[in-house]
Parts: C-alpha cells; sequence; structure tokens
C-alpha cells in the first residue's frame, strides 16, 4: 500500500512538472489558434515581448508606425551587443511588406520562437540576426496588399513616401546589415494560369540581385552557390523549390529571372552591394488555407540561408565589403545603366509544373526564357548631383535614404551640366509603358550654390543616385506619378549634374 500510494505520488509529481513545462514553452499566435487564424499586429507585438522576456539575447525595438499608427517591431539578436563584434555577420530579415501574404510573417515568428528557446543559439557565434515579421500591419490586419494609404510598399523602395518604408531604410543605414532578405507569397493560380492549364506549385523560391549595375560576385555567388544549396537543404526537408521566375504562362508571357528596378525590398538595398534576396512561398486561394505547410516552409527556407551564411561568414563579409568600398570610392565617368531588358541566353528552361484538370506534376520546356540583361542605354557617372532647394519633393528624398550632401569647394573647378526636355516620349520596355525623353545636354553658365544641395555620388548610394536621378532612366524617379512634372518639354530638367574638371 505504502509503495502504491508512493508510486502515484511521483507520477503525479512528474505529470505536474511536464505541464510546467508546457506552460513554459512558447507558442506562436498561429500555434495558440490553431492554425486556423492569422497573427494580428497586436498578437505580433505581444509575442515578440514574450520572447524577449524568455531571453536577454533578443531585443526589441520600435522601428516605426504604420499609416495608422501600428507599431512595426524588430528584434535585434545577438550574444553580446548588437553589431559590436565587427568579425560577425549581421543579417536582416523582413517580411509582410504585401499585407495579404503571412507566411513570412508566421515563419519568422516561429524562428523567433526557436531563438527566443535558446535551440539554435549556436548561430549566434558568428551571426547577428534582426527580425522583422511585419512591415505592413495595417494590410495584415485587414489580408489587403496595400498600406492603409493605397501604397504597395514593394514599389516604393525608390521614393520613400511611406513610413513603413522609410523605418525599414533608416534601420539599414543604422547597421547597414551584410545579408538582407524580403520574404513574399506568389499566388500560382491566376485566371491566366487556369487557362493555360498549368500552374506553378513550388513551396519556396528565392532569388538574388539582378540589376546589372550591382556586385557580379555576389550577384554570381548567390545563383551558383547559395541557390543550389537552398534547392538541396529544402528538397532534403521535403520542400519542393524552383528559382525565383516570375512572368508566364510560357509563350504568352516572357518568363525572366526577376525585375532590374531598385523600387523593391531587394533590389533597393541590392544595389547599395549588399547580399540582397527575395524568398517567395507559395499562396493558397485565401490567406489561412495550409498556413502551417506554409509557414514552416518559409522557416526552413531561413534555416538554409543562416546554415550558409555561418558557414560562408568570411566570404560573404569580403564581397560586401569590396562591393561597398567600390560605390563609396567611385569614379566620374564609370558607366551606369539606366535602361535594361531582359533576353535569352539559353535556348529554354525546364519548369515543373501541375495540370490544374488533373493535379499532376509535369515538366513544361519554356522557349520564351529571359534571364540575361541587355543594357539599352547607359550614362557616365558624374561627379555628383545639385538638387534645388526650392523643390521639397526632391530634397525629401535626401534624408530616409541618408545620403551625404557637401557643398561645392571653391578651390576645385567644375562644370554643370543640363538637361533640355525635347520630347516626352513614351516606349515599352518590358511589356511597360515608360517615359523615355528626348533630351539635349547643355552647359549651365551660372548657378548660385547657395540654391542647391550637392549629392556627391562618392558614397554607398552612388549608382542608386545615377539609376534614380537620371531623366532617361526608366528605373528612375520620373517614372512615378510625384516627379512627372520634372519632365517638361522645352524647359531644364532641374536635376544638374556636376562634372570635376
Amino acid at each position: 500500500m505504502k509503495i502504491l500510494f508512493s508510486y502515484s505520488i511521483l507520477v503525479s509529481m512528474i505529470l505536474l512538472f511536464s505541464l510546467q513545462i508546457k506552460s513554459q514553452t512558447l507558442q506562436t499566435p498561429l500555434e495558440k489558434y490553431n492554425y486556423e487564424k492569422l497573427s494580428t499586429n497586436e498578437d505580433v507585438n505581444s509575442f515578440v515581448k514574450e520572447a524577449a522576456d524568455k531571453n536577454p539575447k533578443l531585443k526589441v525595438e520600435i522601428i516605426g508606425q504604420s499609416v495608422e499608427g501600428k507599431n512595426i517591431p524588430a528584434v535585434k539578436i545577438s550574444a553580446s551587443t548588437f553589431g559590436k563584434d565587427k568579425s560577425k555577420i549581421k543579417v536582416l530579415i523582413f517580411a509582410q511588406q504585401h499585407g495579404n501574404e503571412p507566411s513570412g510573417k508566421e515563419g519568422i515568428l516561429l524562428l523567433l520562437k526557436d531563438f527566443a528557446e535558446g535551440k539554435i543559439d549556436n548561430l549566434l557565434k558568428r551571426i547577428d540576426l534582426i527580425l522583422i515579421p511585419q512591415m505592413n500591419p495595417d494590410g495584415g490586419d485587414r489580408d489587403v496588399r496595400r498600406n492603409s494609404r493605397g501604397m504597395d510598399l514593394n514599389r516604393n523602395h525608390l521614393i520613400l513616401t511611406e513610413p513603413e518604408t522609410q523605418s525599414l531604410h533608416k534601420l539599414f543605414n543604422q547597421y547597414l546589415p551584410e545579408v538582407t532578405v524580403d520574404v513574399h507569397q506568389y499566388f500560382p493560380l491566376s485566371e491566366d494560369w487556369i487557362k493555360y492549364r498549368y500552374y506553378k506549385n513550388f513551396d519556396e523560391t528565392i532569388g538574388s540581385i539582378t540589376n546589372p549595375n550591382a556586385s557580379v560576385a555576389i550577384k554570381d555567388f548567390t545563383r551558383n552557390t547559395f541557390i543550389p544549396f537552398a534547392k538541396k537543404y529544402l528538397n532534403k526537408r521535403g520542400f519542393s523549390f524552383f528559382e525565383y521566375a516570375p512572368g508566364g504562362p510560357p509563350e504568352i508571357e516572357r518568363i525572366r529571372l526577376s525585375t532590374y528596378d531598385i523600387n523593391d525590398g531587394r533590389q533597393s538595398i541590392g544595389i547599395l552591394n549588399s547580399f540582397s534576396l527575395i524568398i517567395e512561398g507559395e499562396h493558397e486561394r485565401t490567406s489561412v488555407e495550409n498556413i502551417k505547410h506554409y509557414a514552416e516552409g518559409q522557416y526552413k527556407a531561413f534555416e538554409a540561408l543562416l546554415e550558409f551564411v555561418y558557414n560562408n561568414k568570411d566570404k560573404i563579409k569580403s564581397m560586401v565589403k569590396t562591393g561597398r568600398e567600390k560605390l563609396v570610392n567611385s569614379k566620374q565617368g564609370e558607366k551606369v545603366a539606366i535602361r535594361i531588358e531582359h533576353v535569352k541566353d539559353v535556348e529554354s528552361l525546364s519548369m515543373p509544373l501541375r495540370s490544374v484538370q488533373t493535379g499532376k506534376d509535369t515538366i513544361v520546356i519554356v522557349k520564351e526564357y529571359h534571364p540575361a540583361d541587355k543594357i539599352l542605354l547607359e550614362v557616365e557617372k558624374p561627379f555628383g548631383y545639385l538638387i534645388p532647394k526650392a523643390d521639397t519633393n526632391l530634397t525629401r528624398l535626401i534624408k530616409p535614404h541618408d545620403l551625404k550632401c557637401e557643398k561645392l569647394s571653391p578651390k576645385v573647378s567644375y562644370k554643370i551640366e543640363e538637361y533640355e526636355i525635347i520630347k516626352k516620349n513614351i516606349e515599352v520596355v518590358e511589356e511597360d509603358s515608360l517615359l523615355y525623353p528626348k533630351v539635349e545636354k547643355k552647359i549651365v553658365d551660372k548657378i548660385n550654390p547657395d540654391d542647391y544641395f550637392f549629392v556627391p555620388t562618392k558614397q554607398l548610394h552612388s549608382n542608386m543616385l545615377v539609376i534614380g536621378l537620371e531623366p532617361q532612366s526608366t528605373l528612375g524617379i520620373v517614372q512615378y506619378k510625384n516627379y512627372k512634372y520634372l519632365l517638361e518639354e522645352g524647359k531644364s530638367y532641374p536635376i544638374l549634374r556636376v562634372i570635376k574638371k
């Protein structure tokens, strides 16, 4: 009897201890909702605080607010003080710029949970990490793509009119992480693909920077080394993978490697010669459908990235350092591509697709695959640009991009160039109708330097400045309605080029 009584007490104590351990284990909001409801912004803010309270290596920083005033939290994770140990590599992962693409947010919260519980502390020996689960809380809570001002945040990284994108770039400029990842989802069952009778069915896709002005070494290393590693890593863990290849359906619309625009979360940071990626997972007809699988797929993609960065830290840091030094020490006269088109460089692409009717997988040979770039127009980089102080719409670009401004030195001889807008032409590039004005370059006899901000091209944003400010750039500010007034036939383009004699 006594033995039986003691045994009962022992069993009760074990059960009680197990319940206590279980109660101490973190659960993400998605897990608490049994995968039937998505995490709200309130849930995200509560969970990151709970995770940080559990582990002192996690520090929460509110980097900004949305249009509606909702907090955008970032979690800095470091074994010491974030960014203090210069031997480490800094990684930034941010998700849900598009509010109806929630799997990246949910995947980041799963990753954050594991860091909070100390399960992957070994990564912190070489990595300092920043996680931003939700860039668009207003859109996320409504399950819509855009923010509450109707702006697509992933098309706002050049003109930076929105508080959400401004917050991200302020954080980036503060810490200059070497590795950045922009996380999205793609919807495979659009009307065009249903008519085509086949559709993309990849759990995860990953794309590198593709603008031809970005570091060739970083682009080649990403495509030839990291992407094959990620594919093998994900396939081994039961997740399908294909390199990021937007466009299609095949032979109806070209399939390309990516875009060249520097207005999205990947290319805007990649043009600063960062190891910059897009990770894009699959999306069902509704945002919550199959969310467990999609969140876990995103988590595994992050896991692959962090393992790769951990093992290749020195090489990535070296490439980024070399690339950024080239920008900071750039020379007047260097060529910068401002009009680019995707073209073929291989005969075809074998793309696995799934039948709409049977649900079976097949291989489709894509003949209109355009992964290479053709430069349609280059310009010579000036010594710098003069931005008129009177145009506050232009000058407001300076602060969010953290652009360096100087005074023109009277000890140096310069000539000032201006463009006269002869005609506002429109040309079709990459299936888009874009402004491509006819211009004539002239020398300005005299200006008052006090009327302008001088922005030198010898800085980290060197190539971004040329791409963004040149009037004939198909990727520049003149393509946005906010700046179309800059192109007026018969008048001078107000941004001037400074040429050092």
